[in-house]
């Protein structure tokens, strides 16, 4: 079994953001990296799917700069095979249809049975990469999964739905699953796999990302403006409408 699992550096969130010179990012100095939360699911999952199969090749691909093949090494300490470093300075403005086309230009020839991806990136969060992988490789996708089985040739997983709604999926491969918050517990990298996964293979290659058009750009980059605290109103319900008329009276002009 051929499987490729797809991560991304982010910062951590308990950083202190500053707005970048350019006012289109954050700025990228000073903070705390590490794996985006979502895909520390993916690749649980596919070394779990590795454990249970036995043969199976696992392939980490992760899209930056050099700083983040520091990251690609937690995943490989975690079990996979080996990495693939996709160079791109510019990684961090690219939109997720540039994201996704880099990934499919070097996945189209790899024959993978199953790709996994983080549901989104906790940045950006976008959600749209993996479906839009899945609709470049012409393979089926299943999003916002948080539970996986794999029987004789046959995935069955859980996705989440709108409302604490799950829906019961079946697949055959190959397919693209991007994994949700939940889907199982993430391990901790042991002495002795960091030390493995320094002799891995980290291949790093040029960014391709074919012939997709741009078609966004973002124009502006700001925290959200402060606003006053809500107001509580208290007392027996008559009391409290028309309190709540005069308020919208006085503050508002809804009211005449």
């Amino acid at each position: 079994m051929n499987i490729l699992i797809c991560i991304k550096q982010v910062p951590d969130m308990e950083s202190k953001f500053k707005i970048n010179a350019e006012k289109n990012w954050y700025d990228r100095t000073d903070l705390a990296w590490r794996m985006n939360e979502y895909d520390e699911y993916a690749v649980e999952q596919a070394v779990r799917l590795k454990e249970q199969v036995g043969d199976a090749d696992l392939t980490v691909l992760c899209i930056g700069g050099d700083q983040v093949k520091e990251t690609m090494k937690k995943a490989l300490a975690m079990g996979c095979d080996r990495g693939v470093h996709i160079a791109d300075n510019d990684a961090y403005k690219r939109e997720p249809i540039e994201i996704a086309s880099m990934i499919a230009g070097f996945a189209k020839d790899k024959n993978f049975d199953i790709i996994f991806t983080g549901m989104q990136s906790q940045d950006r969060g976008s959600a749209q990469v993996g479906v839009m992988l899945a609709e470049l490789l012409a393979i089926a996708a299943v999003t916002t999964i948080v539970s996986f089985a794999f029987d004789n040739g046959t995935i069955s997983v859980k996705r989440e739905l709108e409302g604490g709604t799950k829906a019961l999926v079946s697949a055959t491969m190959p397919v693209v699953l991007t994994c949700q918050l939940g889907l199982n517990t993430p391990r901790y990298p042991t002495l002795p796999n960091i030390m493995k996964a320094k002799k891995k293979e980290l291949l790093t290659i040029a960014p391709d990302v074919g012939s997709s058009a741009i078609s966004q750009e973002t124009a502006a980059f700001y925290f959200p403006e402060k606003k006053s605290g809500g107001l509580v109103l208290e007392g027996e319900l008559p009391d409290l409408a028309e309190k709540l008329i005069h308020l919208l009276k006085e503050k508002t002009g809804v009211l005449a």
